[in-house]
């Protein structure tokens, strides 16, 4: 048995990873605002003794917090493209500083290992096909930028008494209690089981690696598991090589399952971001082998939806605009407050 924190905890991966590592005997720390609520976890969860529910923001945490710990997962930070579009600069502020202060407070705790969420999005427009840890990255985008901003700066922090591992995961899909219908598996699985229509932007040749949601955990699992000399200090890709798709490749999948679905091109191609990338390494050093293809992640993803365990007018599950509500209920806030209160 561990004690490992997980920041992000109540996210799409962290609620995922959270009910993961009890079930294996691990205490657990789960550490978020929990913006998009705390019912993620449900009474199991919630009334396990090992497990330590700890709302704060992760540019506050402190060495204090981490005390005791022997590994830290960092899963937190605004989650995608467009909801990091919205405010640049709290973009840098969350993602940035706060996953810098978040490996900073473990080391000065004495964690022994730390575990970095990053993501294949910073090989951006990749040149050429699979495309290795070793490759020049590329990328596109603030949120993308930002990870390998704090990817540098783990660099610079791990030695030999605080082994960092970064983990770049392939584009995620699949259920979670915490959903997400903003991610390209999903959305287009919501779209064709809902509108009947599936939507692919210019002619769908970018492409995209992709990996579950259960086996993202699972590769975060083998390398807590693994010999520390193994995983310090390494950066792996997490997927399989075997789920690099073309958007338009995910789309004629998709409608293999809802055969009446309709796959409509969308005049342009504003997406810059396209990136093929090879998975070897996770799986020779790690033992990674994924679980679930693209197809078992749709029709989990249909069946859900038909037996309403899903919401699909949720509108949790589409991340930017729950932050824009937020941000909107903040400006809301600051105009009309008096000592904190409205009324």
């Amino acid at each position: 048995m561990k004690s490992i924190l997980v920041t992000g905890a109540g996210g799409y991966i962290g609620c995922v990873m959270v009910e993961h590592l009890l079930q294996m005997g691990h205490r657990v720390v789960g550490v978020d605002r929990y913006y998009f609520g705390k019912n993620v976890f449900g009474p199991a969860i919630l009334n396990n003794r090992r497990f330590t529910l700890l709302d704060k923001d992760v540019r506050e945490l402190v060495p204090a917090n981490m005390r005791g710990m022997d590994a830290v997962i960092d899963l937190a930070g605004l989650s995608n493209d467009p909801a990091c579009d919205l405010n640049p600069d709290l973009t840098y502020s969350i993602n940035l500083k706060g996953g810098i202060n978040v490996a900073e407070c473990a080391k000065k705790a004495n964690v022994p290992r730390y575990l970095y969420s990053s993501s294949c999005s910073v090989y951006g427009l990749g040149a050429g096909a699979q495309l290795t840890e070793a490759a020049e990255t590329n990328p596109q985008s603030h949120y993308a930028k930002v990870k390998m901003h704090v990817e540098k700066r783990l660099c610079e922090l791990s030695d030999d008494d605080f082994g960092v591992t970064v983990l770049r995961n392939a584009t995620v899909y699949g259920l979670s209690k915490r959903m997400r219908f903003d991610l390209v598996i999903n959305l287009m699985t919501l779209n064709a089981w809902k509108d009947r229509q599936i939507f692919v932007h210019g002619v769908g040749k970018q492409w995209r690696p992709l990996v579950h949601v259960r086996d993202v955990v699972q590769a975060f699992q083998l390398a807590i598991d693994a010999p520390r000399d193994r995983v310090a200090g390494h950066t792996f890709n997490v997927g399989s090589n075997e789920q690099n798709y073309q958007v338009v490749q995910i789309a004629k999948i998709i409608k293999e399952l809802l055969p009446t679905v309709e796959i409509v091109r969308v005049p342009g191609d504003p997406d810059k971001r396209s990136y093929n990338v090879n998975f070897d390494k996770v799986k020779t050093v790690l033992g990674f082998q994924a679980k679930c293809g693209v197809r078992d992640g749709a029709k989990e993803i249909i069946e859900a939806l038909n037996d309403r365990v899903v919401d699909p007018d949720d509108p949790r599950t589409r991340t930017t605009e729950h932050y824009k509500f937020l941000l909107r209920v903040e400006d809301t806030m600051v105009e009309l407050a008096r000592n904190g209160h409205i009324l």
